[in-house]
């Protein structure tokens, strides 16, 4: 009996020693299919929205040096992204991140507007060339799918009285105005905005934390799946804004699960 006792802490570390190679490999291999998909989605973008070289001079490439030629041109393709926007019957949103405002329009009228307190945009869409950023956000981003800490349209079921003598008024709280606000939106061509409600109290700060670890555990997933069938995984570019909880709530439930969304850089 003894010896089966001691023999048993041997084979637990001869098992440690064959997995952690295997482990530190999947890890490896997880890191650099990682920084691939990053500097795919790159070339997937200067690829499909650069400009052709062989079509224009040189000197209209070198022209995005001039940084007040940049700005222009960036706010030309917010404008013609509102300007589609606004022949839809639905409400959409415009993301003006130089001005930080959050706007809510139909056809082209404004409903809501929300300032925007913080602001990161993803690393990588800073190295995709500025020709090619301005022809993607041309046009306005369709919402393909989104994940909120929130439902989306809230529904109360009430049992409506017989008569006056069994009416009841509603002593139960609501609570869909305390709720931690955070949702992720993904258009159709991989872009995520995140929207974070403004630092509240410690319950809404917990709320956070694990809608992101949510959100990376998922993330996460999806690359293991796609390594196991060899394939690169999908990388998605951000843009992270925070703006006050009654404002992310609005804008979540107003703007339809398809929307259209225009981005001022």
């Amino acid at each position: 009996m003894s010896a089966e006792r001691q023999s048993d802490p041997v084979k637990f570390r001869t098992l440690c020693k064959l997995l952690l190679p295997v482990f530190i490999a999947l890890v490896l291999y997880y890191a650099v299919m990682a920084l691939v998909g990053s500097a795919r989605k790159i070339s997937e973008l200067d690829t499909q929205y650069g400009l052709n070289e062989t079509e224009n001079p040189v000197s209209d490439i070198r022209i995005f040096s001039d940084s007040e030629y940049v700005n222009l041109t960036r706010e030309k393709a917010y404008l013609k992204a509102r300007i589609t926007m606004a022949a839809s019957d639905s409400i959409n949103l415009a993301l003006d991140l130089q001005d930080s405002t959050a706007i809510l329009e139909l056809n082209g009228v404004e409903l809501y507007k929300a300032g925007i307190q913080k602001i990161r945009i993803d690393g990588v869409l800073g190295k995709v060339n500025e020709y090619s950023l301005n022809e993607l956000f041309t046009n306005p981003f369709t919402v393909k799918m989104n994940f909120s800490t929130i439902q989306k349209e809230p529904v109360m079921l009430k049992i409506a009285p017989r008569d006056t003598t069994e009416y009841k008024p509603d002593i139960l709280p609501d609570t869909a105005n305390t709720e931690p606000v955070y949702f992720m939106l993904e258009m159709n061509n991989g872009l995520r905005l995140y929207v974070y409600q403004s630092a509240g109290n410690e319950r809404g700060a917990l709320r956070g934390f694990f809608f992101d670890l949510t959100d990376r555990f998922r993330d996460c997933w999806n690359i293991i799946k796609s390594i196991f069938i060899l394939r690169v995984p999908e990388y998605h570019p951000y843009i992270r804004i925070t703006i006050p909880k009654n404002d992310a709530r609005i804008i979540y439930r107003a703007l339809p699960r398809h929307g259209q969304i225009a981005i001022h850089r």
